[in-house]
């Protein structure tokens, strides 16, 4: 293979059926790809609203015994005090902050544009939100984490204010609720503006009061203009 193999595929863009006002750029799971919510997505939208939802390149992933598949960045170990890929995290938010840099070339104001994602993808989400310069909408954090958590709070230079909406099964087996508790303590020290919601029984997957309650706040956030 030639080229940049560093290059991210084209990601899944459900456009708004109407006028194009607003963006959310929402970060699947590891192993899944953009299709994986595209149409979760759509089905909560609004008319203004444009999804995209990118994949991620395939690479060995150290957790998963070095087998190859869709990731954002290198997952070592699911241990709280674990190692982490702080190379592969920044390369890979990077590529977040391009894609909303594009959405603004294209004419959408920052504060129209918000991430989300879920599991790896809601952790790079978290990640991305506060190392962007510019304010965003918001942010949404499903069944995830806050990376290099360590660097917090100096590394958080933007967007402590924005809104955010974090989601937790209490029965996540893969990303423990514990996990989601202490991402959401941490957030609070430097970034008031968060809501942590959990989901009784819920496993590492998604629901339908979930997805209602993600719908509402992309509602509040990102109304018509």
């Amino acid at each position: 293979m030639g080229g940049n193999t560093s290059k991210m595929a084209a990601p899944v863009v459900v456009n708004a059926p109407a006028k194009h006002t607003a963006t959310v750029i929402f970060l699947h799971g590891l192993g899944d790809t953009g299709h994986g919510w595209a149409s979760a997505m759509a089905a909560i939208g609004s008319p203004h609203i444009k999804f995209i939802c990118p994949t991620a390149q395939v690479m060995p992933v150290t957790l998963n015994a070095g087998f190859r598949m869709p990731s954002w960045f290198d997952l070592k170990s699911l241990d709280v005090e674990g190692p982490e890929d702080g190379d592969g995290i920044k390369k890979a938010r990077d590529g977040i902050h391009q894609l909303i840099e594009d959405e603004i070339k294209a004419g959408i104001s920052n504060e129209r544009i918000m991430l989300g994602g879920f599991s790896q993808g809601g952790a790079l989400a978290l990640y991305s939100t506060f190392t962007y310069s510019k304010t965003l909408a918001g942010v949404v954090g499903l069944s995830c984490w806050l990376p290099l958590r360590n660097e917090y709070p100096q590394a958080a230079i933007s967007n402590t204010g924005s809104p955010i909406l974090q989601c937790h099964g209490d029965c996540d087996p893969i990303v423990p609720y514990k996990f989601g508790q202490i991402t959401s303590q941490i957030i609070k020290k430097f970034a008031g503006n968060i809501e942590f919601k959990t989901y009784r029984g819920m496993m590492h997957s998604s629901c339908d009061e979930e997805m209602a309650d993600i719908k509402k706040f992309i509602d509040k956030c990102l109304p018509p203009v």
